[in-house]
């Protein structure tokens, strides 16, 4: 492999491979490429590794969903003879729970495991300069140049901000509200996509009365309705209000709170609100690293192009996660962070997955994968669907969680398993069967004489197989044997 020249620039770092972004993706493709026997350099704007998603994302909201979790399953307890006084909630404990057992820990690994693979770190902002250059801008207001054969752009995306919104501090992004400042009285969750409806459950959970206004006729977009039905008939039960096929007009602060009108299928007035969360998605950061100095094309959104192999139109310029395009998902940053550092050090490898699951940490969970029942029927694909209710399953009658549902999504013809979805408690560990059952295009038949363990809620998605074969015991259903 070409070696970048030394002998110009002294005070110049050099790298084999330099590694912009130290979420999942970065961190992941800088670990691998240094274990592939490369001398890499990992540049973040960040104080600590693991970027959003460790450090004000994935991790400290599911540890605040597993607060939300604990005090909604003690208080629905006392309707099964089992009654807690009221919880008294230190929002200084927890908080510095999150952050410091949490949080703290997983980024301090973070920071060995670069030590011990002899990854160069290096804080600060970083601005591509050239093709071969990236310009360091440190928290000391130092400048430090590093000079690179490859270069591997991890550097995500950020909160999307709602037009005409002002700048007032009791309206959040969702890193605000990962922050906990306070519990506010009333809280307006603007869009009932995967981030605004966990956020309003864990503030749900702590006290707050919560209003969702989403501008799509149903929560969570894209997915199909069955799926989304236990959920939303679970939060309209302990929410406020949801509201669907409603757009926000206006946001107004004033001393009293701030005043939200809104416009949609009803006639909906004015509101006031303690505080505003606007969790609407996340835009690429393509354009916040300069990385049009380097002759990296960048699209209008902000996205950055990639082959199968995560090559940019600059050959020897990768580029991996939410700034490559959707879903902005962490595994999916993670698996395109080992396939950069693998080929960029001569491994023939490429992107070749089918599926990649998604999963909403609400109460219920939310968990998908492949195709929905939607996209079928939109591309014209000849489906077969089974569901199982949860309200036949011992084990979800047993911690009282009977409003969940396994769904699986076969080809008509080869009976092969297309897609799958699942809504119940812990959902989110149950979609990988199905998510190697998808990729090893299993059928119905294998996961039917695929023995699971009973009770549990995984042998629901046998069950849900069995549905399809017309082979179920566990409920009465007229349909053909199709096990022969």
């Amino acid at each position: 492999m070409h070696k970048v020249e030394t002998n110009h620039t002294p005070d110049a770092i050099q790298a084999d491979v330099l590694v912009l972004g130290a979420g999942p993706g970065g961190y992941t493709a800088a670990f691998r490429a240094a274990d592939l026997g490369l001398r890499v350099v990992l540049v973040d704007k960040g104080d600590a590794l693991g970027g959003t998603c460790l450090n004000v994302g994935c991790i400290p909201s599911k540890a605040l969903l597993h607060a939300a979790k604990v005090l909604t399953e003690a208080e629905e307890m006392s309707a099964h003879g089992i009654k807690f006084t009221k919880p008294s909630i230190d929002l200084d404990a927890l908080r510095n729970w999150k952050s410091n057992n949490v949080v703290d820990q997983l980024t301090g690994g973070l920071n060995q495991l670069a030590k011990q693979r002899s990854v160069q770190v290096i804080q600060g902002k970083g601005t591509f300069i050239s093709s071969h250059e990236l310009k360091v801008q440190t928290s000391d207001s130092a400048t430090q140049i590093i000079k690179f054969t490859n270069a591997i752009i991890a550097v995500g995306s950020s909160p999307a901000i709602l037009p005409g919104v002002p700048n007032d501090p009791r309206i959040m992004n969702s890193t605000k509200a990962l922050a906990l400042e306070d519990i506010p009285e009333r809280l307006l969750v603007v869009g009932g996509g995967i981030i605004g409806l966990e956020l309003g459950t864990v503030y749900d959970a702590l006290g707050s009365r919560i209003t969702i206004a989403e501008r799509s006729p149903t929560l969570m977009k894209g997915s199909d309705k069955d799926v989304i039905r236990p959920l939303h008939r679970r939060m309209s039960k302990r929410f406020e209000k949801i509201m669907v096929n409603t757009v926000v007009d206006h946001v107004t602060p004033k001393e009293d709170g701030i005043h939200v009108g809104f416009s949609g299928d009803n006639n909906i007035e004015d509101e006031v609100f303690d505080k505003v969360l606007v969790a609407i998605g996340r835009k690429p950061n393509g354009h916040l690293v300069g990385a049009e100095h380097a002759g990296v094309y960048i699209d209008e959104r902000g996205f950055i192009p990639v082959d199968k192999s995560m090559r940019t139109n600059v050959p020897h310029i990768f580029a991996i996660g939410d700034v490559v395009g959707n879903p902005m998902l962490a595994h999916k940053a993670t698996h395109e962070g080992k396939i950069a550092a693998e080929v960029i050090a001569g491994h023939t490898t490429e992107f070749t997955a089918s599926v990649i699951p998604s999963v909403a940490y609400t109460d219920p969970e939310i968990a998908w994968a492949g195709i929905t029942e939607n996209e079928a029927k939109e591309r014209g694909i000849g489906v077969e669907v089974a569901s199982f209710p949860w309200a036949a399953s011992g084990r979800a009658m047993s911690i009282n969680r009977t409003e969940g549902m396994t769904k699986l999504i076969f080809d008509k013809y080869t009976n092969q398993l297309l897609g799958a979805a699942i809504v119940g408690t812990n959902a989110g560990e149950l979609i990988t069967e199905a998510v190697l059952a998808i990729e090893s295009s299993i059928k119905a038949w294998e996961i039917g004489q695929t023995i699971h363990p009973h009770p549990t809620l995984s042998e629901t998605i046998c069950f849900a197989a069995e549905m399809n074969l017309g082979t179920i015991t566990d409920l009465y259903v007229k349909k053909q044997n199709k096990a022969a």
